[in-house]
């Protein structure tokens, strides 16, 4: 006998929210790595995976031949299983460079060696110095379809020489990125993993269209200012999939600094982070607190931090102009953090005296949802600016423990709405407009 019309239509039902439910589970960042139309070794140009023989003519010359080429759908340079001594070298476009496993592309100490570049123009200077900048060991500019993959090879930066340096005050300019690439679209960065930066390890400034995922960042947690992932003044980006452990904050959007951020005026849009797992001294998610260009359209979602000092920090400042909005952040747990959550309009430094300080940030529609955490110290703090109160913000969701008490929440010059918080959510936040707001807002 044939099942019932309305079972038939049941099961068709159930299936189809299975699908669905498949869907998401599987949700990914579009875009493979393209296939390229010739390869090169950096062997066959010089050189000497023995750890000892400096090896940044032959990554130089590889990437020439690269260029020279002009393969159709462009061309991979192949790192071979060994330890590869450089300095600082340049990608080109259409160009894909793939470490196999094995394969460490090291840094040289010989920090007198390195090149200095000009600051960026959305940051006036140095981030850490006045002047110029180091050039990041990786390097590239107005390039188009970039892939740096492989095999779970290693880029190691050696920073401890670097980091020495900062801390004994006698750096002459800003330490460099191990990866920077600027003004750049269509850049993937996978199946690889970076360690031990000079200052931060992943750095796409006015870059479009980028995909990172399945990455590994790992510093010492008393290293200084190594973040992991920096996406600056950067549009339709996606990172996804990857484990950072590092000294500094493992993911942190930026926009640019104060004055000179406001005039290049170039947002952070379109960003997706998902499935990121690390730890770090400073904050696991961060948005700041360079947004002088502006932060918006921003999606972050099932995140796992652990031992960190803030789960959650989104920062500006006095001075730094532009704005945060439209920003989600859901699914996030969180294990032996300091704080859960941090908003604040009193945070990071100034490029020189020459900030505007009527320049105030925007922070408003901020959602933040569906958070676990246990071994919390403080559940956290919303603290705007009394000329510029931070505005929409909902939490929901929201449930925070620890093995003594949590210290309860703090605000101010802020509005919106809380919806099942715990520890129970300062009073600016449950006004019944700001929790119908909230309420209409999921």
């Amino acid at each position: 006998m044939a099942p019932p019309c309305g079972l038939l239509l049941a099961l068709a039902a159930a299936a189809a929210v299975l699908v669905a439910a498949g869907a998401r589970a599987q949700e990914t960042c579009a875009g493979a790595p393209p296939r390229r139309g010739a390869r090169v070794s950096v062997a066959s140009f010089g050189g000497a995976g023995d750890g000892r023989t400096l090896n940044t003519g032959a990554f130089a010359r590889a990437v020439a031949s690269v260029e020279r080429l002009r393969a159709p759908g462009g061309a991979e340079l192949y790192v071979p299983p060994g330890v590869w001594l450089t300095g600082p070298f340049n990608l080109t476009s259409r160009m894909t460079l793939f470490l196999a496993r094995g394969a460490v592309i090291r840094a040289t100490q010989d920090t007198p060696s390195w090149p200095l570049i000009e600051p960026l123009p959305s940051y006036g200077r140095g981030r850490e110095l006045p002047g110029g900048r180091y050039i990041s060991l990786i390097h590239g500019s107005g390039l188009q379809d970039v892939v740096i993959t492989g095999e779970n090879g290693t880029i190691d930066g050696q920073g401890s020489v670097w980091w020495d340096m900062w801390k004994k005050g006698t750096l002459p300019y800003t330490r460099p990125h191990l990866l920077e690439l600027m003004s750049s679209s269509d850049i993937i960065v996978s199946n690889v993993t970076f360690q031990d930066s000079p200052f931060w390890n992943i750095h796409p400034v006015y870059c479009s269209n980028v995909v990172i995922r399945n990455v590994t960042v790992l510093a010492p947690h008393d290293s200084p200012n190594t973040d992991g992932i920096d996406p600056d003044s950067s549009s339709n980006v996606c990172i996804e999939d990857c484990y950072i452990s590092t000294g500094d904050d493992s993911i942190a959007i930026k926009s640019g600094w104060d004055e000179y951020g406001i005039s290049y005026g170039h947002p952070s849009s379109d960003i997706t982070v998902r499935r990121i797992t690390g730890s770090s001294p400073f904050a696991g998610f961060a948005v700041g607190s360079e947004t002088s260009g502006g932060v918006q359209n921003v999606l972050a979602e099932h995140l796992n931090f652990f031992g960190s000092g803030y789960g959650i920090h989104i920062k500006t400042n006095t001075g730094r102009g532009g704005f945060i909005r439209n920003v989600t952040i859901s699914d996030v747990t969180l294990d032996n953090v300091r704080y859960g959550l941090r908003i604040a309009g009193d945070v990071g430094d100034h490029p020189d005296d020459r900030y505007n300080r009527s320049a105030l940030p925007v922070v408003d529609a901020l959602t933040i949802k569906n958070i676990q955490g246990q071994n919390i110290k403080e559940a956290g703090l919303i603290k705007g600016i009394a000329n510029s109160a931070f505005s929409r913000i909902c939490l929901s969701n929201v449930k925070l423990s620890g093995g003594t008490p949590v210290r309860p929440w703090k605000c101010e010059a802020v509005t919106g709405g809380a919806l099942d918080v715990q520890p129970s959510p300062c009073t600016e936040l449950t006004s019944t407009s700001g929790t119908s707001f909230c309420t209409n807002l999921l």
